[in-house]
């Protein structure tokens, strides 16, 4: 075994693929239909050399889910553009003929030939609202008035268990919305991408060489998963809240509360879980986000592996993959992908 890197990764699945984030650079590897990997590398220093207010606990927390969220997008809607290259060819034909026409179907069409089919900074920002405004709601709100009902069953003002209902509610909806996503097939691919992803994460990170079999020995569940994040904000808002509650706010407050004070639940969710991965003896803190990944994660074939491990590779510095190749062989499909 070789000494395990300084620096540490992470990344997301996507459509037949993974993203990996690294230090310095971001990558995505995507299997296409005709069966070969491709991958595409964007540099990306860290955003703490990028921002002082990336330095701050807390405020850091909040400014890393945002470029998190905007990588996540970006890396989906390439991720969807490669998966789709038959239904691409075709609808490139079709616009080719409309921008051969006069009107405001031809321009239409020649802007969307000259754009691709990626998403531009407009769209991306819409379409980051569109999920932001379904989590406040979903997430959010609907357990709010959740809460209502069953402090109103129970017949009285008790903010502590009103927070409690709150908190379980919550965390129904977010497991129940996780499995019922999961019994889709094209979402359980994506959930086996997401078991590959944390599999070669972990053998990058613990200097093993990066081949099928070593990647595999390792489990689909890691403690820095967003999916770990989520439930830690689903908790911690709670206890936040309960504190809200003591000064009996009025359904105006309640709400608002429950909008402005998402980043400060998220920059401490940021926090706990980064000590918890630092601190051996904190390590339970992660535990219910690693048991939610039971849900979140499936095993891989050697296929995914090699496409997350392709994805990984992408990421990394010319020196750390000099380190990489020291270690032992390296998975052939996914070095020749990034060569």
């Amino acid at each position: 075994m070789s000494q395990a890197p300084n620096a540490t990764v992470g990344g997301q699945a996507v459509i037949e693929g993974v993203m990996i984030r690294s230090p310095h650079a971001w990558s995505v590897a995507v299997r296409r239909p005709d069966g070969e990997i491709e991958v595409r590398h964007d540099p990306l220093p860290r955003l703490s050399s990028r921002s002082r207010l990336a330095r701050i606990p807390f405020m850091r927390g909040v400014m890393v889910l945002g470029e998190s969220l905007t990588l996540g997008f970006k890396a989906l809607t390439w991720s969807a553009q490669i998966a789709s290259t038959a239904e691409d060819a075709e609808e490139k034909a079709r616009l080719e003929k409309l921008a051969a026409k006069d009107g405001w179907r031809g321009r239409r069409a020649r802007k969307r030939l000259a754009k691709g089919n990626e998403l531009g900074k407009g769209e991306l920002a819409v379409a980051m609202g569109f999920a932001l405004v379904f989590f406040v709601f979903v997430f959010m709100l609907a357990p709010l008035g959740g809460a209502k009902a069953v402090e109103s069953l129970l017949g009285g003002s008790n903010a502590v268990v009103f927070n409690v209902a709150e908190g379980v509610i919550r965390v129904i909806i977010l497991v129940g919305y996780i499995w019922l996503i999961g019994r889709s097939k094209e979402i359980g691919r994506v959930f086996q991408y997401h078991g590959a992803e944390h599999k070669s994460i972990y053998a990058y990170e613990a200097g093993d060489p990066l081949t099928v079999p070593e990647v595999q020995k390792y489990p689909t569940m890691h403690p820095r998963c967003g999916t770990s994040f989520l439930l830690l904000v689903v908790l911690l808002s709670v206890f936040v809240f309960t504190f809200v509650g003591i000064f009996q706010p009025n359904l105006f407050w309640l709400i608002t509360s429950r909008i402005v004070l998402i980043p400060v639940i998220a920059g401490l969710s940021y926090e706990v879980l980064k000590i918890s991965d630092a601190k051996p003896y904190l390590r339970f803190l992660s535990r219910p986000g690693i048991e939610l990944q039971r849900l979140t994660t499936n095993e891989p074939d050697e296929y995914q592996v090699e496409v997350a491990v392709a994805s990984l590779l992408s990421a990394l510095s010319d020196e750390e993959r000099v380190e990489v190749r020291a270690r032992g062989p390296i998975c052939e499909a996914a070095w020749s992908a990034i060569s």
